[in-house]
């Protein structure tokens, strides 16, 4: 019973979902108080025409801003320091963020820096970020990151070629307008690696060893949601409802995972994009077998209800047959959305292992993984994905 009462603490931001939510940017911009708005972005999303609508509606209460464009995928540490110094200079009052994980994990970063004065990379880790960030408006263009509804930021650190996880209540968004239109601009490829990312986060979040009832509902309704949407979506690019379904479950995977934290796939991944530049995405969706095939023995009931939760045949009750069936619905899945590479196809190399899992040993995401590895582990699990 000990386990039924055990006090939990959750975080969330305030978040809205549904068709043009973007629109909504000025008007809580203006309840923040903000007078003049540092519009964090990407060149991309700029060109689809989705940044044009946020700042209509800064235009429509009056509210100035500042664009600051230059962010690429998988963040650098540099761009946040820019980012900072233009906000400072432009004296700005709130951060909005328009783009994917990367864009609004810079735009936490950018908020870091201000609020503590201090280089972004002095708070790796857990609950090192002091003063909390200015007010942080997100409007997420993918189904993927919920970067929107979490405590963590993602970094590169350039010169040692890792990505620097930051994970603190005080990065959680004030808002985050759900919408799902951008997503009907995402290319194939986006949509794929961006929503395996969705499901990895919700897959881990359940497995995590801080997992919880309420994390639990969030996560199995996720994994629903996009193992049966996500193919769809993929198929269908421009069908609202099936967009709307892969937003909600990486929604509902964010909440979980910021709150449970994720496990060995993200920390490996993060080594990975550290070392290589790839998609964060498809660095997930390249590993998530081998750390499967690693953790099922340490609580198999668990990936039975995941395997469920895909619509995986589990009458046998046999968790070896279990196992088997479920790394074959994650292929399937994949190859479906068109993720059939392996790590050497994307110029990894095999002698790049050994420090790939040194990297990977020192994640926090590996606090909260069901099963501890060992570095030999890690490097058996990037042989397996090689």
């Amino acid at each position: 019973m000990a386990e039924i009462f055990e006090l939990r603490k959750f975080v969330a931001p305030e978040f809205i979902i549904g068709v043009d939510a973007r629109k909504l940017a000025g008007r809580y911009a203006k309840n923040f108080g903000a007078e003049h708005v540092l519009l964090v972005t990407g060149p991309v999303i700029i060109n689809s025409g989705w940044v044009a609508d946020i700042i209509s509606s800064l235009d429509n209460e009056g509210i100035k801003y500042t664009l600051f464009p230059d962010v690429s995928p998988n963040p650098r540490e540099h761009q946040v320091m820019k980012g900072a110094d233009i906000y400072k200079k432009a004296g700005c009052d709130v951060i909005v963020a328009v783009g994917g994980g990367s864009m609004i994990d810079c735009a936490k970063g950018i908020g870091i820096v201000v609020s503590n004065k201090q280089h972004i990379l002095e708070f790796e880790g857990v609950d090192n970020v002091r003063i909390p960030a200015p007010p942080l408006i997100c409007i997420p263009t993918t189904a993927g990151s919920a970067a929107d509804v979490s405590q963590f930021a993602i970094i590169n650190d350039t010169e040692r070629r890792v990505k620097i996880a930051i994970i603190s209540k005080k990065i959680v968004p004030d808002i985050s307008l759900c919408d799902p239109v951008p997503l009907t601009t995402l290319t194939s490829e986006l949509t794929a690696n961006t929503g395996v990312d969705a499901l990895v986060h919700s897959i881990e979040a359940y497995v995590s060893n801080a997992s919880s009832p309420v994390t639990d509902i969030q996560a199995l309704e996720s994994i629903r949601l996009i193992s049966a949407y996500l193919p769809l979506a993929f198929h269908n690019p421009e069908h609202i409802g099936y967009r709307y379904k892969t937003m909600l479950g990486s929604l509902l995977a964010g909440l979980a995972f910021s709150n449970a934290s994720l496990g060995a796939v993200h920390a490996m991944a993060h080594s990975l994009g550290g070392l290589s530049d790839l998609p964060h995405g498809k660095c997930n969706a390249l590993l998530l077998e081998s750390v499967i095939n690693f953790n099922f023995e340490a609580c198999p009931e668990r990936y039975e209800t995941i395997a469920r939760t895909m619509n995986v045949d589990c009458s046998s009750h046999e968790p070896a047959e279990i196992k088997k069936k479920l790394l074959s619905a994650v292929q399937v899945l994949k190859t479906e959305l068109g993720i059939t590479d392996r790590l050497r196809d994307l110029g990894v190399l095999r002698e790049d292992i050994p420090s790939l899992a040194k990297s990977a040993i020192l994640d926090p995401c590996l606090a909260t993984n069901p099963r501890r590895p060992e570095l030999r582990d890690l490097e058996h699990m990037y042989e397996e994905a090689f």
